[in-house]
């Protein structure tokens, strides 16, 4: 479990398809949020404020300095962005890791990293319960919108608001789904989708893990925190796969299963992990 948990900061807004891409363009030009920041985004004060904790969030600007970082200007660069408008599906499947491994927002880690395999099928109140028990100084509103957001992010098929029905960022993605039930809905998190995610994305991720070496266990690669099967919700058969055709992919990368021993090696020198992701683009 993660040791610091942070909630709250979006303004209870959920992050819109264009805002990541309106955000770098504003940091890019102007260098950073003032005053007059409402005016040159064209937005309100509270919009402003979200734009900017998103931009966070998805690591398009850092922490301390809010400096563009190098994925930002791998995805949304003017001349050499490889996905300006988020129109390639890859780019979704990214920002949603992005989102998990940066914990800017701890929901989105503690969903996808543990809370989904004690609690399968899950609502607002078992969240809520859940984080409580780790932290009881928690604000159970705060808890309360967070949960909203996640919601309105990777499920939002509102179907009171037809307008906001279907605007969540990760919803083409299909991670999160609906069981109604009497008393109110459950969700649950299944990849059904997990045969769009390029094996190239996967090796990006293992590559971008500083605690990994030349050899790598399946079970970190499956279970451990922000391992690329807690990621993307694979069960051990998906992950297997993913891992059998990167190796048919790259004679210098073996995955090995000897004497029930699974584990991914690379032969030689890492690759680079910006050239690897580059190949879901190229």
């Amino acid at each position: 479990m993660i040791n610091r948990l942070i909630f709250s900061g979006h303004e209870t807004f959920h992050c819109k398809n264009l805002w990541l891409k309106k955000g770098y363009d504003f940091v890019e030009s102007s260098g950073k949020f003032t005053d007059q920041s409402c005016v040159e985004l064209g937005v309100g004060k509270n919009m402003v404020s979200s734009i900017r904790f998103w931009l966070k969030a998805f690591n398009i600007i850092d922490y301390d300095n809010e400096k563009i970082t190098q994925i930002a200007e791998f995805l949304f660069d003017n001349e050499i962005g490889k996905d300006k408008y988020l129109e390639d599906e890859v780019s979704l499947w990214l920002l949603h890791y992005i989102l998990i491994t940066n914990d800017y927002s701890s929901i989105y880690s503690i969903i996808f990293n543990d809370f989904r395999k004690l609690k399968p099928e899950f609502d607002k109140t078992h969240f809520i319960s859940y984080v409580e028990g780790i932290n009881s100084n928690l604000n159970h509103n705060t808890l309360s919108k967070d949960f909203s957001v996640f919601l309105r992010t990777y499920y939002s098929k509102n179907e009171k608001d037809k307008e906001d029905s279907f605007s969540g960022l990760f919803s083409d993605l299909e991670l999160v789904h609906e069981i109604r039930k009497v008393g109110g809905s459950k969700y649950y998190i299944q990849n059904t989708k997990q045969k769009n995610i390029p094996e190239e994305l996967i090796l990006f991720i293992i590559l971008e893990n500083d605690s990994y070496g030349k050899s790598v266990s399946f079970k970190n690669l499956y279970s451990e925190i922000n391992s690329v099967g807690n990621i993307f919700a694979f069960s051990k058969e998906q992950l297997e796969d993913k891992l059998v055709k990167i190796s048919e992919k790259y004679p210098d990368i073996i995955y090995s299963n000897e004497a029930g021993v699974k584990e991914l090696q690379f032969k030689g020198e890492k690759p680079n992990s910006f050239k690897i992701l580059s190949a879901c683009y190229d």
